[in-house]
């Protein structure tokens, strides 16, 4: 295949476990980050912020969703352009001594040779949603 029949669009998975090891700065963080969004209480979007800050407030994973930014990831990346994201966060059991919960060689290549099933269009299939708090761009 030649450099112009071969897509210019690359999927790129990244996954993290992440431990929030202060929650009030994280929850305060999403909240201040809110309100920078929405800005002044009381707007045509108050409800919307309310329902933001309450889910902010009662989970830590939905805090970290909110503050997260894909295109922070590769707006420094020369010649690349984001065109679409979707990420989720959720809580999970994690021990980080148990050698199974970072396995990822057996692990299945679902993506093959580095082959992207599609060129960046969200068919559902890969889309990462696993329940937590997910957003796209």
């Amino acid at each position: 295949m030649s450099t112009s029949e071969t897509s210019r669009f690359v999927r790129l998975q990244v996954e993290m476990v992440l431990e929030i090891t202060d929650p009030a700065a994280l929850s305060g963080t999403a909240l201040e980050s809110i309100a920078a969004e929405y800005g002044e209480p009381g707007g045509e979007s108050a409800e919307e912020r309310m329902q933001a800050e309450a889910a902010v407030r009662e989970e830590g994973a939905e805090a970290l969703a909110s503050l997260i930014d894909p295109f922070d990831l590769v707006s420094e990346v020369p010649g690349v352009e984001l065109t679409q994201a979707s990420w989720s966060s959720e809580t999970v059991d994690y021990d980080p001594d148990a050698p199974d919960d970072w396995d990822l060689d057996d692990e299945d290549d679902e993506w093959g040779d580095g082959d992207v099933p599609h060129n960046g269009e969200d068919d559902g299939e890969h889309s990462g949603a696993s329940g937590g708090a997910e957003r796209r761009i």
